[in-house]
């Protein structure tokens, strides 16, 4: 049985786990593959995949640096769709009680005018921008820098499950994958490149968080930023110094993105 190019990709994707340099090296050498260890390993997925090949790949992903060549998922695919009403909601790790309020606020206000939130379902913000989108009624898209199997926090369990089941879950990462430092970078340009919009409720001067508004920028999408006391050392207050809009509501970020629709 003849493989599609597809189904190759896929192949690549579980072989190399999901490493991006390895699998273009691969297909650039035309790397020989045999039809049953293809068979054999897409009989044995458990997640559902999307390729690069595929007619419903995401467009705003196709545009973006290394755009992913695979993205294995489980739950509500068609939440793909309407990437002029998704808003990446990302923050600090180790939030304080305004930024956890802030960021539960704003995710509210922002579902229920009916923007699918977007995170990494790392700890603190993330993990409250999810959660308070669910506890709202709302959708959200969770991208993850582990195999597709591999809840990373691992007391994000349930959240990870609720994902799972009624959401989005995604990684370009297959199977049992361990998260590894270099993968979170990666993500971070799909939360980035799945977005309209990024908006940034607190973050410490050298957070990781701005990995993601770099891919942000470098993709055209706007950055929002809550803005913090003076002397707070924050990066949200150096990002609204340097052109990202200040928004203090969802309203704010609404009335920035609802015109560019029309």
């Amino acid at each position: 049985m003849r493989m599609t190019s597809s189904q190759l990709l896929v192949y690549l994707a579980v072989k190399y786990e999901g490493d991006y340099v390895r699998m273009l090296e691969a297909i650039k050498a035309k790397e020989r593959l045999v039809d049953e260890e293809v068979a054999f390993t897409l009989q044995n997925l458990r997640p559902r995949y999307l390729t690069i090949m595929d007619g419903n790949y995401p467009q705003a992903l196709r545009h973006i640096y290394q755009p992913p060549l695979v993205l294995f998922y489980y739950g509500d695919i068609s939440l793909l769709e309407d990437s002029q009403h998704s808003v990446a909601v990302i923050g600090s790790r180790h939030p304080s009680a305004y930024g956890i309020e802030v960021t539960k606020a704003i995710s509210k206000e922002l579902v229920e005018r009916h923007y699918t939130i977007i995170s990494g379902l790392a700890q603190g913000i993330d993990g409250h921008a999810h959660q308070s989108a669910i506890d709202h009624g709302g959708k959200t898209i969770a991208i993850l820098g582990s195999g597709i199997d591999y809840c990373y926090p691992k007391d994000h369990f349930p959240l990870y499950m609720q994902i799972k089941e009624k959401h989005l879950l995604l990684s370009e990462y297959p199977n049992l994958v361990k998260p590894d430092a270099s993968h979170f970078p990666m993500r971070n340009r799909i939360v980035a490149g799945l977005s309209k919009g990024v908006v940034v409720t607190e973050a410490s001067e050298r957070s990781g968080t701005l990995i993601t508004v770099g891919c942000a920028l470098m993709q055209g999408r706007d950055v929002f930023c809550v803005p913090h006391l003076a002397g707070e050392h924050s990066s949200c207050n150096r990002l609204i110094k340097e052109g990202a809009y200040l928004v203090e509501c969802g309203q704010d970020i609404i009335d920035v993105l609802e015109p560019m629709m029309k």
